[in-house]
């Protein structure tokens, strides 16, 4: 058990006023992927929440993302979340059959496995590094000819002569997966403000007591910071969650009768076909600010990086361009859980991973603030690693003190 004291007395005696409008069990700020399914997670125990979004929910990272579903590492950085990224993958199709059930709106979860491609004179290599980690890992890794992996994407170009089955991966789309999450949990009464950007964090004697939200006072036991990139440059949260913007550019394709059955991906790029005939094709990954746009640079390093794996797309019509701000943090790993202020949480930094780890943070995220503690150790992402020898808001010499 990964245990933590987050209020004294019971965790489960949360004090709301109800006849306040203004007066919430628990207040997350980022209408994201993660914070709605938190507040899904945490209205199915009858709590009252408010959803906080800056802008329209789930028009950041969220919508940007491509959907791929890989609990494998995608860099060596990323080892130590391979636990967390099983664990959310296996709570993956329970996720989604409960927010479709509430909301009556498909995600267009699928498994049906990825090719990896390891193109170049070193392929061969690159393939037996892979597998080996795989292996040690768990996780399912197959090496296959090129003819094998032809016959499950005829369309494969020569680059793809060294390629790997990973079977047990999945997709889904992720702009349906937030019309899903959303109603979902509007559906189970959680209340979603739009256009609503938090200015301040409230602290009184150590405890988290609401924030200030489009020029009102919200009054909450709990507050999660869920804000995804944009979490650092609230207040003073970035003590605890010294998050920055990390922009992923992004292309829809279309090309003509070429379709593929799965995702095709390399260090190079990725393709990600959608049900609709549309192929996602992706990405950069760039420290460029709060610069959300699309380049010319950034569309022709996608193209070269797809188009080797699959060159039938050279004809193909480009139907949209964008780009998301991935929310990276010092160490590229998610930071979660309790602070030392009682009643602040933070579910955020969740990088390149944020759509893959929404059920497990949504789980535990509910796990802390109902029970106290959470059934999977999640000690190594806490926001204390980032905190600062300093005096916590609140005090008499605080930074930031509000009552």
């Amino acid at each position: 058990m990964n245990r933590f004291r987050l209020l004294r007395g019971s965790p489960r005696l949360i004090c709301c006023y109800h006849e306040d409008v203004n007066t919430f069990d628990v207040a997350i700020i980022g209408g994201g992927a993660i914070g709605d399914a938190i507040a899904f997670e945490l209205a199915a125990e009858k709590l009252r929440v408010v959803v906080l979004d800056r802008q329209q929910p789930g028009r950041e990272a969220s919508w940007a993302a491509a959907g791929m579903l890989s609990p494998g590492p995608d860099s060596p950085e990323a080892l130590p979340m391979t636990p967390l990224a099983r664990e959310s993958f296996q709570l993956y199709p329970e996720f989604v059959s409960a927010i479709e059930d509430v909301s009556g709106k498909s995600t267009a979860f699928l498994r049906q496995g990825t090719l990896e491609i390891f193109p170049g004179p070193h392929g061969e290599l690159e393939r037996e590094k892979m597998a080996a980690e795989y292996r040690r890992l768990g996780l399912a890794i197959e090496a296959i000819s090129f003819e094998a992996a032809r016959k499950i994407e005829e369309s494969l170009g020569p680059a793809a002569r060294v390629a790997a089955w990973l079977a047990d991966e999945a997709v889904l789309d992720p702009r349906l997966l937030m019309e899903a999450v959303l109603g979902a949990a509007r559906g189970r009464g959680v209340e979603i403000r739009s256009d609503c950007p938090v200015t301040s964090v409230l602290v009184e004697r150590n405890h988290c007591s609401g924030v200030v939200a489009g020029g009102e006072k919200i009054a909450a036991k709990y507050v999660v910071v869920a804000a995804g990139c944009f979490s650092a440059g609230i207040d003073w949260l970035a003590r605890y969650a010294p998050t920055r913007p990390v922009r992923g550019q992004m292309l829809a394709l279309r090309a003509g009768g070429l379709r593929l059955r799965g995702v095709v991906r390399s260090e190079k790029g990725y393709l990600v076909p959608r049900r609709d005939g549309r192929i996602i094709a992706g990405s950069t990954l760039e420290n460029a600010g709060f610069e959300k746009h699309v380049t010319p640079g950034g569309v022709r390093q996608i193209l070269e990086g797809v188009l080797e794996l699959v060159p039938g797309l050279a004809g193909a019509e480009i139907l949209e361009t964008w780009a998301g701000l991935r929310p990276g943090t010092p160490d590229n790993l998610p930071i979660l859980g309790p602070t030392d202020i009682e009643g602040l949480l933070v579910a955020t930094g969740h990088h390149r991973n944020g759509i893959l780890l929404t059920p497990v943070t949504a789980r535990l995220l509910r796990e802390w603030i109902v029970r106290g503690e959470t059934s999977f150790n999640a000690e190594a992402f806490s926001p204390l690693r980032f905190a600062e020898e300093e005096l916590r808001p609140g005090s008499p010499r605080g930074a930031s003190a509000h009552s």
